[in-house]
């Protein structure tokens, strides 16, 4: 269980299913993104702040550190090889890394029309939408969409190689620490994971919590020693946060 003392928190909040939000997580600070009510979807892109055509890149990621999804001790790489977060703590051992997001279409076709005018602030969103109206508040657009991460979602392979849904897999209070490695645009969103088998529209919802962590990098670091690729991304990382900060 990873703790941390309450005077170091900067931010809480949370997000009801079907909302997203976008925020910037400083270098040396984490987020911990909890399940509150078990079964939620997470789902995020990760850009440098600074220079936001640099992005998570999940071909690299996962090549890099001979993976299909992320959990404690493993990064989020960027396309110029340097970590933008990394997994620091995991009590749901899973999260989705190949599967993309809904769109309105998908969303029709699943649940119905689910307009506005008949639910009001309940009207069902998708996933792309989402990540459409919080990347247009940093001044990206269609372009600049990537594959992305689906926390608290499990899909895995069978031997024939489809992909498989594990509908309910992240229990209540289930949590993943994310910290900065660089100064990080988080984009998020928790619409419902495009393959979720459930027949009704019920996204759950999630909650922010924002601490002041520290950088990591260090020798000792799990995040750092999981992979022999990872050291040379943090050293990537802190030459590339060294130069552009130089005075």
């Amino acid at each position: 269980m990873s703790e941390f003392s309450p005077n170091l928190i900067v931010l809480e909040d949370h997000l009801r299913g079907g909302e997203s939000l976008s925020l910037v997580l400083r270098r040396g600070y984490s987020l911990r993104l909890t399940d509150l009510e078990g079964g939620a979807n997470v789902a995020a892109l990760f850009y440098n702040a600074e220079e936001k055509l640099e992005r998570y890149n999940m071909a690299d990621t996962l090549k890099a550190q001979h993976i299909f999804y992320l959990t404690q001790g493993y990064v989020c790489y960027s396309d110029m090889g340097r970590i933008l977060v990394s997994l620091t703590a995991d009590t749901c051992g899973w999260h989705d890394t190949v599967c993309g997001v809904s769109n309105a279409a998908l969303v029709q076709e699943k649940y119905g029309e689910g307009s506005y005018q008949e639910l009001r602030n309940d009207f069902y969103r998708n996933g792309r939408d989402r990540f459409l109206i919080e990347l247009g508040k940093w001044g990206l657009g269609k372009r600049d969409l990537v594959a992305n991460v689906n926390f608290f979602s499990k899909v895995a392979a069978d031997a024939e190689g489809n992909l498989n849904f594990h509908a309910g897999f992240s229990p209540p209070g289930a949590y993943v620490d994310l910290r900065a490695e660089m100064d990080v645009l988080m984009v998020l969103h928790t619409c419902p994971h495009p393959l979720d088998p459930g027949p009704r529209y019920a996204p759950k919802p999630a909650a922010l919590t924002v601490w002041e962590s520290g950088p990591g990098g260090d020798p000792d670091d799990p995040c750092r020693l999981s992979r022999p690729e990872n050291a040379r991304g943090f050293v990537n990382t802190t030459r590339h946060f060294c130069q552009s900060h130089r005075h």
